[in-house]
């Protein structure tokens, strides 16, 4: 190995390696998300049609008659709106005391460090947790309680989505709005947030995102019906669980149904991605560089 002793050398291999690594990865990660889009899309269009979309279930739904998820679509809709709505009013101000008050102090790090174990807890977790209260104060599964238990699986997700945002602000533009005598609270509210929206924007869109898709959660706490919520104290029904019991079905009909219901959260998730990319460059435009 006499052409490796060269420092030189050794760098240019270690760089082609990694290079190698990288580029193995892209083609990893690119195509299992297009594996799944192409099942989902090949198994699920067939079957998607426009009563399915607009009827909630009828009789004999699950056995392959007449109907619709009309229900699981505003349901899960519900569900995702107001857990990320719930979770933004606590998110933010999280972010912006971590950033204004705490810094990169040591309870700063404990903070995000308690941040990041939440963030990592799987949503079942959070679904037994939810459904332990729900039993101690003899509440019953509801839009409400999956609306709660949305949020709190949201918040960790949104509020270190935001930080991550907020401290790559430019510090000079803080100490400009301090030199000039703001107090920390007036640069966190009209500073910081006018210049990291476009960041905070897309964390919000990124915990409706985990929220509208999250299965295990809402099956404790929200409950399923056949029918439109009208209330925030009864049950409502949800995409993900919709796709869970239908392709748990034994008939075939029921299950290509299941795939259509895939289909549709897929479409919902993949527009607020796209949502979220094309609102933060038109309000990159305001920020300043």
């Amino acid at each position: 190995m006499k052409f490796l002793k060269q420092p030189w050398q050794r760098r240019h291999l270690v760089e082609a390696f990694m290079k190698f690594i990288m580029r193995v990865s892209l083609v990893f990660v690119a195509g299992a998300l297009g594996l799944i889009l192409w099942i989902v899309v090949v198994r699920g269009l067939p079957a998607l049609s426009w009563s399915m979309i607009t009827q909630i279930p009828k009789g004999g739904y699950y056995m392959g008659k007449e109907g619709g998820i009309l229900n699981a679509i505003i349901g899960s809709l519900y569900l995702a709106t107001g857990g990320t709505a719930l979770a933004m009013i606590f998110s933010i101000p999280i972010a912006l005391y971590l950033k204004t008050y705490l810094g990169d102090s040591q309870w700063g790090h404990y903070v995000r460090l308690s941040l990041d174990v939440l963030w990592g807890i799987p949503s079942i977790v959070y679904g037994a947790f939810g459904f332990t209260l729900m039993i101690a104060f003899g509440l019953r599964a509801s839009l409400l309680a999956g609306i709660i238990i949305l949020a709190l699986i949201e918040l960790p997700i949104m509020t270190r989505a935001m930080d991550e945002v907020i401290r790559r602000m430019p510090v000079d533009l803080e100490h400009a709005a301090l030199a000039l005598g703001s107090t920390k609270l007036e640069v966190a509210l009209r500073v910081v947030i006018r210049q990291m929206l476009p960041g905070i924007t897309t964390a919000i869109l990124l915990g409706f995102g985990r929220g509208i898709g999250d299965a295990a959660s809402v099956l404790f706490t929200a409950g399923y019906t056949d029918r439109i919520v009208t209330s925030l104290m009864r049950p409502t029904a949800s995409l993900p669980l919709a796709v869970f019991f239908q392709l748990g079905s034994p008939y075939p009909e029921v299950q290509r149904r299941g795939y259509a219901a895939a289909l549709i959260l897929t479409i919902i998730v993949l527009a607020v991605s796209l949502g979220s990319r094309w609102i933060s460059a038109r309000l990159n435009k305001y920020t300043i560089k």
